[in-house]
């Protein structure tokens, strides 16, 4: 059975900045199908659940009450992709917008909910690392070939 990260919200998980969770049908069903490995990189990296919000600035992460964190979601962005390897995954569904796991967009840097196009730092090294990245929404994009 094929392995995909998927980032933990997405599972049911309440570990977003808010304390709460984001469950997606679609992801979640995906299981019968495929050995899922849930991450949340910002958990790894040491961040506690609730947690202030952050939002990419430049090329840090920065919380809402501007104290930078940037170390933090790196080193949850490495420890994930070390469990994706070591998962066999080849492919990833993460949360979107967010400034750790958000795949084409993400939120600004100005805390307005205004939205700029862009990675999330474990996007970018996922990526880097040859790991497709795909968003909740775009669970289409799986097919019967990556069941395999």
């Amino acid at each position: 059975m094929k392995s995909i990260a998927v980032s933990k919200c997405l599972m049911g998980y309440p570990c977003r900045y808010d304390g709460k969770s984001v469950p997606c049908v679609d992801v979640i069903a995906l299981k019968d199908k495929y050995n899922i490995v849930p991450i949340c990189p910002e958990e790894l990296g040491g961040l506690p659940t609730p947690r202030i919000p952050a939002e990419i600035v430049g090329d840090r992460v920065i919380r809402r009450d501007g104290t930078d964190i940037t170390a933090e979601y790196t080193l949850g962005a490495k420890i994930a992709l070390t469990y994706a390897l070591e998962n066999g995954c080849n492919m990833a569904i993460l949360k979107s917008k967010s400034p750790s796991c958000g795949k084409g967009q993400i939120y600004d840097g100005t805390f307005t909910g205004t939205l700029t196009h862009g990675d999330g730092i474990t996007v970018r090294l996922f990526e880097a690392r040859g790991i497709q990245v795909i968003n909740e929404r775009e669970t289409d994009k799986l097919n019967e070939n990556n069941s395999n």
